[in-house]
């Protein structure tokens, strides 16, 4: 069958190596290496014929995934950490260029072969490094924003280098090949801005227009793989342009659509691309140069750690980003691979410089979560050693803290009670380690410390022994069980109010000592639901009949083990169920001019009148003689039916 049979044998190879990568918790890109392996040229196990033919559709993965890169691509995800991103990460990329070229030469290698050998490995791998933030919870941290940023850059970086390194192979006339090859990008980008602000909109809502999903991907697949061939034939990278149209459609209305219907297609020729980079791994090439590539992964990953480790601080990161940065971005990236395959198609690189390539992206890939799962504990072991180093505090009271409520994380959550605590005067205290949310706080003039509320240091500056409440909204549950083992050992009468996201937290919450936790997510749902029946006139008591049935269907586990948990929840629906309501009189409202004894209010209807707003003057609890007037608002507390029964007295006619 020739060709079909070999997509046949690296589709259902790549989906046993995807699965095989997904269970040992590694990116599938691994997985689909790893299958490139077990069906290449070197193996022997299942014969692939058109190896060729593999090889160019590769290249339509490699343009997509440059189009969706440039679909992606967005200067607001760069622009809180836009300094280290833009100006940190080309100097990042020429010294790990420099620091390439001088393992070249230790190894023997000439000048452009370490060139090529430098670009190669100054790239960091953007999937592998998301899915280790995932997987650590540490997505929006300040360290993962600024990693994500330098990553971004470092994705586009790869087109230039696409462009240039090839044509260092031809000293004598290179030049000016660059010089023809920036004019022809000059006006290959002039023509295009002029297509993506007049054409291609016209064109993607002429299509849209027609209702029909699959001509709007097979037009968003023709302009990507389109344009990327005109430029091809224009003397450019056919990658370049692909890349070149999806920044263009970004800036369209039609960019995120585009990029949601091309990410499953991206995904299959990827596939390819990545299956047929292990088709060109030679296994024997590592068994027998297994100690050059275990000492250049050694250099590459301490050389790069070094180097972000840093940059950090000159662009005025401290604390864990530095140490994040170092241990989250050392590894050898997949454009690395992109980047490889170009090289190994004009002759740059032979094979075995590509092999070598290839074995310590893998290796250094695979070592990703292991290394990068240091930073925690390596963070507070250097606070351990360093306890000289207090916290950066900012808007703290003068006279101390004292008697004041701590919130552990400044997110949405923590924002708001700051909001609440702050118009009440209340005494309070943030601890925050994402830098954007401290500097939030800091204009909000909001008292801030800039650290990991799980440390004892950063709670000793907190002031924990003399607070009187502490709620930590962070969702992370590993990091709110360090943070109530350390407040338990400093302050143990102090109680904690703490997220979090399931039953099973909530359970293990509690056992560690906390006095309640919240579901913020359930919490809104109720509330939604609560909402949205009272809109239909549903009576109160059997909304909270109902919303009572769900907490405790959720919350069963916490009503067996704790009575007294049990208890607070039906004190609490007790409160909920006497609802309190303002109603106003009007001026031909029967109980005008009539006082409360003559009225009798409570015995009629059950209600009691707890206050009366008149001219903006509150009088609460009025007495037996006290006299109603037109426009009064009177606050009465009392059930459903009672409220009802009070308003139908409210709009009796005059006897």
């Amino acid at each position: 069958m020739g060709i079909a049979a070999d997509l046949s044998i690296i589709v259902v190879a790549g989906l046993i190596g995807g699965v095989l990568a997904q269970k040992l918790k590694q990116p599938l890109i691994l997985g689909y290496i790893l299958a490139g392996v077990l069906v290449g040229p070197y193996s022997g196990v299942v014969p692939i014929t058109e190896v060729h033919n593999i090889e160019l559709l590769a290249e339509i993965g490699v343009a997509l995934l440059l189009f969706a890169l440039g679909l992606e691509f967005s200067f607001k995800e760069l622009k809180p950490v836009r300094k280290i991103a833009l100006i940190g990460t080309p100097i990042q990329i020429f010294l790990t260029i420099a620091y390439g070229v001088a393992i070249g030469h230790y190894l023997g290698l000439e000048l452009i072969p370490s060139l090529w050998l430098g670009a190669l490995f100054s790239l960091s791998s953007t999937m592998v490094t998301l899915k280790t933030l995932m997987n650590q919870g540490r997505l929006g941290t300040l360290s993962s924003r600024v990693m994500i940023g330098m990553l971004l850059v470092q994705d586009l970086a790869i087109v230039p280098m696409m462009i240039i390194l090839p044509q260092l192979s031809n000293p004598d006339s290179g030049l000016t090949l660059l010089g023809l090859a920036a004019l022809r990008a000059t006006v290959f980008l002039v023509v295009m801005i002029f297509l993506g602000t007049r054409v291609l909109p016209r064109l993607l809502a002429y299509i849209a227009g027609g209702n029909s999903r699959e001509l709007f991907l097979l037009a968003v697949t023709a302009i990507g793989l389109g344009i990327g061939y005109a430029t091809y034939l224009f003397g450019l990278s056919f990658a370049f342009g692909a890349f070149v149209a999806g920044m263009v459609l970004s800036e369209s209305d039609y960019g995120h659509q585009a990029l949601s219907d091309i990410i499953p297609v991206r995904d299959l020729f990827v596939l390819l691309f990545f299956v047929s980079v292990g088709m060109l791994f030679d296994p024997a090439f590592l068994l027998a140069n297994w100690k050059t590539v275990l000492l250049v992964v050694f250099l590459i990953s301490a050389g790069k750690a070094l180097i972000f480790g840093a940059l950090a601080p000159l662009f005025h990161y401290r604390n864990v980003v530095p140490l994040a940065l170092s241990l989250g971005l050392f590894q050898v990236g997949e454009f690395s691979f992109v980047l490889a395959r170009v090289g190994l198609s004009t002759n740059s690189i032979d094979r075995d410089l590509y092999s070598l390539v290839l074995n310590v992206a893998i290796i250094t890939m695979v070592f990703t979560p292991l290394v990068s799962g240091l930073s925690a504990p390596l963070y507070a072991l250097r606070r351990r050693w360093f306890k000289h180093e207090h916290p950066q505090a900012d808007n703290l009271p003068k006279a101390g803290l004292q008697n004041h409520v701590i919130i552990a994380g400044a997110g949405r959550i923590g924002h708001y009670v700051a909001q609440v605590l702050h118009s009440l005067k209340l005494d309070f205290v943030l601890i925050e380690l994402d830098y954007r949310r401290v500097e939030q706080a800091k204009t909000a003039k909001y008292p801030v410390i800039f650290g990991d509320a799980s440390q004892e240091v950063v709670l000793k500056a907190a002031k924990v022994e003399g607070a009187r409440l502490l709620l930590s909204t962070v969702p992370a549950i590993v990091t709110t069980q360090t943070m109530v083992n350390q407040v338990r050992r400093m302050h143990p009468q102090l109680h904690i109010v703490a997220r979090a996201e399931g039953v099973e937290q909530m359970k293990t919450l509690h056992d560690l000592g906390v006095y309640e936790a919240v579901q913020p997510e359930f919490e809104a749902s109720l509330e939604i639901t609560r909402q949205a029946l009272l809109h239909l006139n549903i009576a109160a008591t059997e909304i909270h009949r109902y919303t009572d049935a769900v907490r405790k269907e959720l919350y069963m586990p916490l009503y067996q083990k704790q009575s007294n948990y049990g208890m607070l929840k039906q004190l609490q629906n007790a409160i909920n169920l006497l609802e309190l309501n303002w109603i106003c009189l009007e001026k031909d409202s029967p109980l005008i001019g009539k006082t409360l004894k003559d009225l009798a209010i409570r015995n009629k209807t059950g209600v009691s009148v707890v206050g009366v707003m008149r001219d903006g003057n509150l009088t609460p609890n009025p007495d037996a003689n006290y006299r109603f007037d037109s426009g009064d608002l009177l606050a009465v507390m009392g059930d459903a039916e009672q409220l009802a029964s009070f308003r139908t007295l409210t709009q009796q006619e005059k006897v």
